[in-house]
């Protein structure tokens, strides 16, 4: 099949998909929302439960390496990586929050498996809850479609 690259984005239909969510448990409360953002699109999309299997790490340096091992298993169609940075007074943020986004950009592109990147690098935590809100911005709902959808891409190359 030849990808047009005119053509409208895809109806989101996770049929047929297996998305794995892995979640940081540091910054619980902001990530929890993101979660349920996530899994909300999930359903609102009607994907099988059994198909959005969830997993947890202690912090967000520590999803990529958990999403490279989801994606080389090739058991999901994609993984979605949930996570909260908030910047503080050192640089951590920085060095926690960059390496992140590489490790997740670098799993995708070495297994050839959709890795979505959504964690949250904010100034503070009114930043971070205005984005993580399901009946808000709701990042987490963003980044599930953001996977359904380019699984979706990544199915069609391949036929």
């Amino acid at each position: 099949m030849k990808l047009d690259p005119t053509a409208p984005a895809p109806t989101l239909d996770p049929r047929g998909l297996s998305v794995a969510l892995v979640s940081a448990r540091f910054n619980e409360r902001i990530v929890t929302q993101l979660r349920d953002g996530a899994r909300g699109a999930w359903q609102r999309l009607g994907g099988a439960p059994a198909a959005l299997v969830e997993f947890q790490v202690p912090g967000a340096f520590e999803l990529p390496l958990a999403c490279k091992l989801l994606a080389k298993s090739r058991k999901y169609s994609a993984v979605v990586a949930l996570g909260c940075v908030i910047r503080g007074d050192t640089a951590h943020f920085d060095f926690v929050a960059g390496e992140c986004a590489r490790g997740l950009m670098h799993a995708g592109l070495e297994t050839g498996v959709p890795v979505i990147f959504g964690v949250l690098t904010v100034e503070n935590e009114a930043q971070a809850q205005e984005r993580a809100d399901p009946s808000r911005m709701n990042k987490g709902g963003e980044a599930l479609e953001a996977a359904v959808e380019m699984a979706i891409l990544a199915r069609d190359s391949r036929e």
